[in-house]
């Protein structure tokens, strides 16, 4: 479940700077901007401006910027230092026809810290060092799954955007010297899907910032009565849960978001007793067992009455 915000930033001017053309300027709220690094699609925001605004909304931890603009273009942030807690911005124009495809290419980057997996042939041949990015790499499928390196586990396995995961040549802007995973997923073309690597990365931007399970409202104080119902509240229905009463767990009600203790047997026997609900994500979209190591939580209460 994810708790949206909307923010109005209101500029002096209407519309964005370089719309129609580079040489157009616009005093805006967040001094939006094509044209960034000349690349004319490339919407740019003032970042320090934009954290200002997030900071109006509870606790953001994804932020999406929509500038004022019918013009096609957007950007994904996916090293910003933000006081307010989220670690990345995407931006897109706000009605370009495929605004929404964009937001979703960049929330990528901002929150997968994916790479683009496009090219430009003037770039040539790639011939860095291992990109840090998950979704790129110098290694064919051989040395990869030799190596056990970047995205071996899903080598071989049909994807959501279609076709197997392997490593196609073209990606990080370089049309040699660097794979992808796919074919053809968003990172490449817009109204595709995630590629498995990909949504392996979103995934994992999720969960740097949310929990396997939280307290639900009404239940969210440290103690509980034998007779109150408590429960918890789960992010995705993939989330498998178990209570345990003083460590052991009460088998019957596995499976349920709410419980009331004096039925799963704590005992009105004045001694402080503790009630556990533990959750985990069995979702089949992560292999890597570190991040399975971050689906998993869980959260306590004491029966004192």
């Amino acid at each position: 479940m994810l708790n949206v915000w909307a923010v109005d930033a209101v500029s002096h001017d209407s519309g964005v700077s370089g719309d129609p053309a580079q040489g157009v300027t616009k005093d805006t709220a967040l001094r939006s901007g094509f044209f960034c690094d000349g690349v004319e699609r490339l919407l740019c925001v003032d970042t320090a401006r934009v954290e200002s605004y997030a900071a109006k909304a509870p606790a953001a931890d994804l932020v999406v910027v929509l500038s004022n603009s019918t013009k096609y273009g957007g950007a994904g942030y996916n090293d910003v230092v933000s006081q307010v807690g989220y670690d990345g911005v995407a931006t897109a124009s706000s009605d370009h026809e495929k605004s929404d495809q964009v937001a979703v290419h960049e929330t990528g980057h901002s929150l997968g810290k994916l790479a683009d997996e496009y090219q430009y042939d003037e770039y040539g041949t790639y011939t860095g060092p291992e990109p840090a990015d998950v979704n790129t790499s110098t290694f064919d499928s051989g040395r990869m799954t030799g190596e056990r390196a970047k995205w071996y586990r899903w080598i071989g396995r049909t994807s959501p955007d279609g076709g197997t995961v392997g490593t196609y040549e073209g990606g990080g802007y370089y049309p040699r010297g660097l794979y992808r995973p796919t074919e053809d997923s968003i990172m490449r073309s817009l109204g595709r899907e995630f590629n498995l690597p990909g949504r392996e990365a979103m995934i994992a931007g999720f969960y740097r910032h949310a929990s396997v399970l939280t307290k639900a409202a009404g239940s969210d104080g440290p103690t509980a009565g034998r007779g109150q119902r408590v429960a918890v509240r789960l992010p995705v229905a993939t989330t498998e849960v178990r209570w345990y009463v003083d460590g052991r767990e009460a088998r019957a009600v596995r499976g349920r978001t709410s419980v009331v203790p004096r039925t799963l047997g704590v005992l009105a026997d004045g001694r402080p007793h503790t009630l556990t609900a533990g959750g985990v994500d069995r979702t089949d979209a992560v292999l890597d067992p570190q991040l399975s190591k971050r689906l998993q939580g869980q959260v306590s209460w004491q029966v004192t009455r």
